[in-house]
């Protein structure tokens, strides 16, 4: 694994769940969402392109996976993938499960009203989900 550090936007705004064998994964502190973010543990890497082949394979199989347990699990409408990178050009993968009552839908959750932090307690109980949802990705 080579170095990793954490774009210092990304560590304020979200909680650390798990780290899978690429991506860390973070919840974004927003309870009106269920809005994880997954960031590949490499440095200077901004595009998906600036990951090898096998990298960029990993990243969508955690990403769509652990997408779709969530999306499951919390019985969500749709889910949405992405990556943007126009504020932070650290690579992150938005995996954000959405539902016909959210705050901002059909349009994106981005700059939609305003964020409710989660509680501590909140926080603990999305990792205890997130490490159970993971399992199955954590072997490789």
């Amino acid at each position: 694994m080579t170095d990793f550090s954490l774009h210092q936007r990304l560590a304020a705004d979200t909680h650390l769940m798990v780290d899978l064998p690429l991506c860390q994964v973070r919840l974004m502190d927003d309870m009106r969402f269920a809005w994880l973010i997954l960031v590949p543990r490499r440095d200077a890497v901004v595009e998906v392109d600036d990951l090898s082949e096998a990298e960029q394979d990993r990243l969508w199989h955690e990403a769509t996976r652990l997408g779709a347990a969530l999306k499951a699990e919390l019985d969500g409408d749709k889910l949405n993938l992405a990556t943007l990178g126009n504020q932070v050009a650290q690579l992150h993968f938005h995996v954000i499960v959405r539902r016909r009552d959210d705050a901002a839908w059909p349009g994106p959750v981005w700059g939609v009203g305003t964020p409710e932090p989660y509680p501590a307690r909140a926080v603990e109980a999305w990792r205890a989900r997130i490490e159970r949802l993971a399992a199955p990705l954590m072997a490789g």
